[in-house]
């Protein structure tokens, strides 16, 4: 048994480059350094800047003195999600350890970054004074690179940094665009410092999170919900969003102190936030399909 659990937890310690590889979101994560800690357990201090314009000078009495303020708002953890499993004993011996070492990454890849992908493109996706189109879901590549320049263009006239553009959009459309002659697609993608492409399983404007103890919703996880849409694609400035991870759980319990079963236990729980700043949000431009889901 103690060969398995040392196994596993070399497992464990490798879960932060499986969420890192596999989420489309991860780029957006703030560094720990900009993020302060609240008073009261799940808040966060973020820092808000502003600052005075430009005044006449004089040349008898010089410079007029501006300020500029820097405060902190308080914003609360949005996201606080979990699940644990266990796997007898007997069953992970025979299996060398394979089967709860696996467990753990399988479960990060396939069900934790996909959901938190959706709630944060939603989240994002709803907030309110965001750049905005809705069209029908484009079917030719000239159609999606008119959409991104009609999207840089938005930006471009609300004087959105031009610096630190991630374009978040589904496989199929950028496989459009891309498919375009070469000097026109180049000449609007090159517009964005990353392109990450979304399944459109995680890209919609309003999502359901089941929770897990409902008799129709035991197996957790999450879909489009009702009366939302499908998102074609996402411009998301660094700047313009708050997304951080204040407490994540990967634990494993071993048979011997396990004192249920005779089975390992696994732990997870991510608590967090994902939020835009209100000054900033024209930072994010979504375009949406015009058909909301049933």
């Amino acid at each position: 048994m103690a060969n398995s659990i040392t196994k596993f937890k070399a497992y464990i310690d490798k879960l932060d480059t499986v969420y890192q590889q596999a989420s489309a979101t991860s780029i957006l994560d703030a560094d720990a350094d900009t993020v302060r800690m609240g008073a009261k357990a799940g808040e966060f201090l973020i820092p808000k800047m502003s600052m005075d314009g430009l005044a006449d000078y004089s040349r008898s009495s010089g410079y007029v003195k501006g300020d500029v303020t820097i405060t902190y708002e308080t914003k609360s953890c949005n996201y606080d999600r979990g699940r644990k499993f266990s796997v007898d004993a007997m069953d992970n011996e025979e299996t060398a350890g394979i089967a709860f070492g696996k467990l753990a990454s399988e479960f990060i890849r396939t069900k934790v970054v996909p959901e938190m992908d959706a709630f944060r493109f939603a989240k994002y996706a709803s907030a309110t004074g965001v750049l905005s189109a809705a069209e029908a879901t484009p079917t030719a590549g000239t159609a999606v690179l008119t959409a991104l320049q009609t999207a840089v263009n938005a930006q471009d006239e609300a004087e959105v940094n031009v610096d630190g553009k991630i374009l978040f959009i589904t496989p199929t459309l950028l496989t459009l665009a891309k498919n375009v002659d070469t000097t026109k697609s180049k000449a609007i993608l090159d517009r964005f410092e990353k392109i990450i492409t979304v399944p459109q399983t995680r890209f919609y404007t309003a999502i359901d999170m089941k929770d897990g103890t409902s008799s129709n919703e035991t197996a957790g996880g999450y879909a489009g919900a009702t009366g939302g849409y499908k998102i074609n694609f996402m411009i998301i400035n660094r700047d313009s969003v708050i997304q951080f991870g204040k407490h994540t759980v990967n634990k494993v319990v071993a048979p011997e102190e396990n004192q249920t079963d005779d089975g390992y236990m696994f732990f997870y729980r991510a608590y967090s936030i994902a939020e835009t700043y209100e000054n900033k949000v024209k930072g994010i431009y979504l375009n949406r399909d015009t058909t909301a889901l049933t």
